[in-house]
């Protein structure tokens, strides 16, 4: 069934695709950041950089339990970390010759309201979750060794461990899936066709419903490649973050139709 954007007064499509499609996008994403990718390395360098200087202040402050759950949140914020990769695939598509620079026109939009509404929204979402997975690790553990060795060793070596970990990674997935049920597409329709937060969310949600399965696979596709690019000190980020950024343009551009 149609949307209508009670502003655009224009109709808005949802497809139904197949895993082929998500296949399709992520070798299309692949292509995008082949193409130039000294220029996208450059723009997601500074999330490895990011990465390690917040492991690092962890350390320091001896607040270890959240180590993980904030390298696991990086996947909340993934969307609004590559509006920049979106507006990059978008030129491409359009047969430009965009420079790494280009990406940052995207501060330039007419949907600039939008974005950063959006994006405050799952900033909003992330500092739940880490509140959250704070409470969970205070519930079963309660206090944190003093040593990694020791976190580690009662974390894998307890039943209170085991429970923190089995709770956490249940609710970490909630928390997963809200976000991709909220951002799937929103943030590159916002950037193709400056439309408001709530018709971007709405269509997130209408492509969701409409294709679960793929819905369910892309999100074990970012949470992999995330993983992966983590190894080893998050410098992979600089190569899988590009290409799953690229990649979600190209999922969105099959989903959705005007």
């Amino acid at each position: 069934m149609p949307l209508e954007d009670a502003r655009e007064h224009q109709r808005v499509f949802v497809r139904q695709i197949t895993r082929d499609d998500l296949r399709d996008a992520l070798d299309k994403g692949a292509h995008d950041f082949f193409q130039k990718p000294t220029h996208v390395v450059f723009l997601v360098a500074i999330y490895p950089i990011v990465a390690l200087v917040l492991s690092r202040l962890t350390f320091g402050y001896e607040i270890l339990p959240i180590l993980f759950p904030l390298a696991a949140g990086f996947a909340l914020l993934g969307p609004v970390a590559a509006i920049g990769l979106y507006e990059l695939s978008r030129r491409r598509e359009k047969g430009e010759q965009p420079s790494w620079y280009d990406a940052f026109k995207v501060l330039q939009s007419p949907a600039l309201k939008s974005i950063i509404g959006l994006g405050a929204i799952l900033a909003v979402v992330f500092v739940l979750w880490l509140a959250v997975a704070w409470l969970i690790f205070a519930a079963t553990l309660g206090a944190a060794p003093p040593s990694v060795t020791g976190f580690l060793g009662v974390v894998f070596t307890t039943a209170e461990g085991w429970t923190m970990m089995i709770i956490g990674n249940l609710v970490g997935a909630l928390f997963a899936f809200v976000v991709l049920v909220i951002s799937w597409i929103s943030f590159p329709m916002i950037i193709d066709q400056h439309v408001d937060v709530a018709t971007a969310v709405k269509t997130s949600l209408r492509a969701v419903v409409g294709n679960p399965v793929p819905a369910i696979t892309w999100g074990l596709i970012v949470v992999a490649g995330l993983v992966l690019g983590s190894l080893p000190l998050f410098v992979g980020l600089a190569i899988t973050l590009p290409v799953l950024g690229h990649a979600t343009w190209h999922v969105y551009r099959k989903l959705v139709s005007f």
